[in-house]
């Protein structure tokens, strides 16, 4: 069955043909109103990582996969603030991030498209790993960036054979800056706008729940910028309660920093304030956005769960990553705001509680 993909706005189905990442009649955003279906008997284990959850992404059948290993990350398990909590290790995706896992099914459209060329904006990871897929696929990516994003990030986009395109100001600019050149005809390939990549990242909440013994893990806790993989977990454990007959999913923590935390406001003082939130300077330079497009669905999907949103200040952001090296993980500090969120929440959730890692510190610099 194909992705059920419609405007959120007019209610206008997906085209057939072209790649618009925004309703082409009224510039509303693209998701899918029809809930993930998850089948435990349709899961191919001969398939390498997410691939074994194919049926989930809504593909045509004769598209192929582009894959270059994500997925299938370890779970690992340590001591943290007198807890035993396990720590999904999404650093170690091909790319060093969890975005791999959007960026391979959304590369899968691209092909099903026939497109040849995209544009894409991101902080670093999403670039970094959009590039990588678009060249396994045998496409032509430009990848805009601000100036300020780390080096690593973009020797890296740089080194897959993408074209990378600097922006002064801030990650709001860039975003402006690959919108002009997508409403001049380019194909933006956009991890924020278009829905493909969430299933992708639903696939998350799958492998936990098979590596925790087919058991519901008692909360996760995730870094949120735009949001994506918040959504995509939430969506994929509702998927899986419905599959298994469970009774409860996860409650999921969203993380932000401080300095620039829309979500945490819309969640703790109401949606309608998303808009005063200023895009300060932040170490997790990865969730520094000021405005993410599925806000309210992210809020949404997090209340439904029982949990909630919180922020990290900035303070305590390198000693957080300081902290997670000396339990052997190496991340950078976008991921590592998680240690805040689990300090101030562990008291108060049930076991067993996942800490997703999305980025690694080989990146940052």
């Amino acid at each position: 069955m194909l992705f059920d993909v419609s405007c959120t706005n007019c209610g206008q189905a997906y085209p057939p043909e072209g790649f618009p990442y925004r309703c082409p009649s009224c510039g509303g955003l693209y998701d899918s109103p029809s809930p993930l279906k998850f089948d435990p008997a349709q899961v191919d284990c001969s398939q390498p990582g997410i691939w074994r959850y194919r049926h989930t992404f809504g593909l045509p059948d004769d598209v192929e996969a582009v894959s270059l290993g994500e997925g299938n990350t370890p779970l690992v398990w340590a001591e943290a603030f007198g807890r035993r909590v396990a720590f999904k290790c999404e650093f170690l995706n091909p790319t060093g991030s969890f975005k791999d896992r959007g960026s391979a099914v959304i590369a899968a459209w691209l092909r099903s498209r026939g497109i040849r060329e995209v544009v894409e904006d991101s902080s670093g990871n999403a670039g970094a790993s959009l590039a990588a897929y678009a060249s396994r696929a045998g496409i032509k990516a430009q990848i805009f960036v601000p100036e300020s994003a780390s080096g690593p990030k973009r020797t890296q986009i740089e080194a897959y054979g993408a074209e990378l395109t600097l922006v002064p100001g801030t990650r709001t600019d860039v975003a402006e800056a690959v919108k002009k050149a997508a409403d001049t005809g380019a194909s933006y390939a956009s991890h924020a706008y278009l829905p493909f990549n969430i299933p992708g990242y639903a696939t998350a909440a799958y492998e936990i729940f098979e590596k925790l013994d087919n058991q519901m893990a008692g909360a996760v806790i995730v870094p949120a910028g735009q949001g994506g993989l918040l959504l995509g977990l939430a969506r994929g454990f509702d998927a899986l309660r419905i599959a298994s007959n469970l009774r409860s999913s996860p409650k999921l923590i969203g993380v932000q920093a401080r300095a620039c935390a829309p979500l945490w406001v819309m969640f703790t003082a109401g949606v309608e304030r998303s808009g005063y939130v200023p895009e300060n300077s932040t170490q997790a330079e990865g969730v520094r956005v000021s405005f993410p497009l599925r806000g309210g669905a992210v809020v949404a999907a997090v209340k439904e769960s029982g949990g909630m949103i919180v922020a990290a200040d900035e303070e305590d952001i390198l000693p957080g990553r300081d902290a997670l090296a000396r339990l052997g993980f190496y991340v950078e500090p976008t991921s590592a705001i998680v240690w805040s969120a689990l300090a101030q929440t562990i008291r108060d959730l049930a076991d067993p509680v996942v800490v997703v890692l999305t980025g690694s510190g080989l990146k940052y610099g």
